[in-house]
């Protein structure tokens, strides 16, 4: 498997269209709420929105789209609102993974994935399989997944791997390997819908150099016209990567040579 360096030891390519696009879904509930609906209502056509991102970001030529579907936090959510979204997860990986495959996505789900139900986990490790050998689209959903969590577990596994490990030793390109996303190169975009201007413990080595945007849509109205408008706010960027203005453009100017 392809293991990435860390954007801040290497500097990446850019191009218009970002290579791997992050995003928080935020607005289900409130999006319901406004129509007098239970905020489950909006959980679903939250799904539908989903749907609609990564069929677009299949056309498009994004490489790697990863979704914050459920954070380790959310489980302090009404009981009947978590149970809903059990469900919904699992109908939805039942419902989706055929869909992916025929389109050569491949399906990979990151997160704490031992707190939910058996049948979520076989759905889990089916789908990942069945889609294994698709190659167009890198379509990641976060699930129990916190941040924090992430490079815990890393550098306990980096630990368990290195038992005579001594501290000077530690560096990112040891801990890299066994970050939950280490197959995939490091988000050019990440984009929050929903009005809310925080990554809530997403991803958070993986966003050092991660063009953030927020936007006051709520995300069952986020569509292929709203992602547009992110991805021109993103060619619109000067991604310098702790370089200078000066350097970027002479580095321009000699790759367009």
């Amino acid at each position: 498997m392809t293991q990435h360096t860390s954007s801040t030891l290497a500097i990446p390519e850019v191009s218009a269209i970002p290579r791997h696009v992050a995003i928080i879904m935020d607005g289900n509930g409130r999006w319901a709420s406004k129509r007098h609906m239970p905020r489950v209502a909006g959980h679903s056509e939250g799904l539908n929105a989903v749907r609609k991102i990564v069929a677009e970001c299949r056309r498009l030529g994004v490489e790697y789209l990863t979704l914050f579907a459920f954070s380790s936090e959310n489980w302090r959510r009404p009981p009947e609102e978590v149970g809903f979204l059990m469900k919904l997860f699992l109908k939805s990986l039942k419902g989706e993974v055929t869909r992916l495959a025929e389109n050569d996505i491949c399906l990979k789900l990151i997160g704490d994935l031992e707190r939910f139900d058996r049948d979520i986990q076989k759905m889990v490790t089916f789908s990942e399989e069945k889609t294994a050998q698709c190659k167009a689209l890198t379509f990641t959903i976060a699930a129990n997944y916190g941040g924090r969590w992430d490079i815990l577990q890393a550098m306990r596994q980096c630990l368990i791997a290195h038992p005579h490990l001594k501290p000077e030793q530690v560096s990112e390109d040891l801990i890299q390997p066994f970050l939950s996303m280490s197959y995939a190169p490091e988000p050019d975009l990440f984009i929050r819908t929903g009005g809310e201007q925080r990554v809530s413990n997403f991803l958070l080595w993986q966003l050092a150099y991660t063009e953030l945007y927020f936007t006051d849509v709520l995300w069952p109205d986020f569509d292929e016209a709203e992602l547009h408008k992110s991805f021109e706010w993103f060619s619109q960027r000067e991604r310098r990567f702790g370089r200078t203005s000066a350097q970027v453009m002479s580095q321009s100017m000699s790759d367009a040579v």
